[in-house]
């Protein structure tokens, strides 16, 4: 998560010895293509009674590195990209997502019920073990070493992580970002196991329990996962926040990020 100024799994494996299926009751795996997605979204379209003069609609899946889609509306033309993470998702759920990628390009508000249909479907952990995988399978991360000019975030990682969360936090790659970012400051990436600091902050000017406060932020993310609550993405929680504010320097910090980003 930067820092910044579904269906059920298809099979349960039970152990031979204890479950015996017959040939007839083997078909939770998914047989067949994938759904048409070009009718799942005309069907949506058409559920909205969206005003609009569209004449064609084209939606396939694409392999992104994640959970990613897309949507552009160009020439009375709409064309969506869904992440084939979903191909195997229940029609419901693509439902849900159509209504969210078309509210989206239509400038409207989709239901709550689409929402929060596609955040449980996608919450689901082995959801989020195959969104991670994809990641690390079709994309990197590069960074610059850990060892900056000025400041060493594997020993300010090692030194929060003895100080405030009892050495429990597994070591991720760390590194500066390649970028000298001021917008995002600090990003950690459950996928890759990384945490990157923007190369902004290696300079003699910036002081060290500002870097500490940043990586201490992101190490949070890792202790206190994305979660949802409903219909809503919850990146930084009420427990998050708790945590955060126990960082000694918390408040001067705060100040400093804001003159830094001005």
């Amino acid at each position: 998560m930067g820092m910044s100024a579904g269906r059920p799994p298809a099979t349960m494996h039970c152990p031979l010895s204890t479950v015996f299926m017959k040939p007839a009751e083997q078909l939770a795996l998914p047989l067949g293509p994938p759904p048409d997605l070009k009718e799942v979204f005309l069907r949506v379209f058409s559920r909205l009674r969206i005003k609009s003069s569209v004449v064609s609609m084209d939606a396939q899946f694409h392999p992104f590195a994640g959970l990613r889609s897309t949507i552009t509306l160009r020439n009375s033309t709409v064309k969506a990209q869904v992440s084939d993470l979903l191909a195997e998702a229940s029609p419901l759920v693509l439902e849900a997502l159509a209504e969210i990628l078309l509210a989206r390009v239509f400038h409207r508000r989709p239901s709550r019920e689409a929402r929060e249909c596609y955040l449980a479907y996608t919450f689901r952990p082995e959801m989020r073990r195959r969104i991670d995988a994809a990641r690390r399978e079709r994309s990197s991360k590069r960074l610059l070493p850990a060892r900056g000019r000025h400041h060493d975030l594997e020993e300010i990682f090692h030194g929060l992580n003895r100080r405030f969360f009892h050495g429990q936090i597994p070591p991720p790659r760390l590194g500066w970002s390649r970028q000298n970012s001021h917008r995002i400051l600090g990003h950690y990436d459950s996928g890759h196991g990384t945490i990157i600091i923007s190369r902004k902050l290696d300079s003699s000017v910036v002081p060290r329990y500002l870097v500490e406060y940043i990586v201490y932020h992101e190490m949070l993310h890792v202790r206190f996962p994305v979660e949802r609550r409903g219909h809503r993405r919850v990146v930084h929680s009420r427990e998050f926040r708790e945590a955060e504010k126990k960082f000694p320097q918390y408040e001067s910090a705060c100040r400093q990020l804001k003159h830094l980003c001005a």
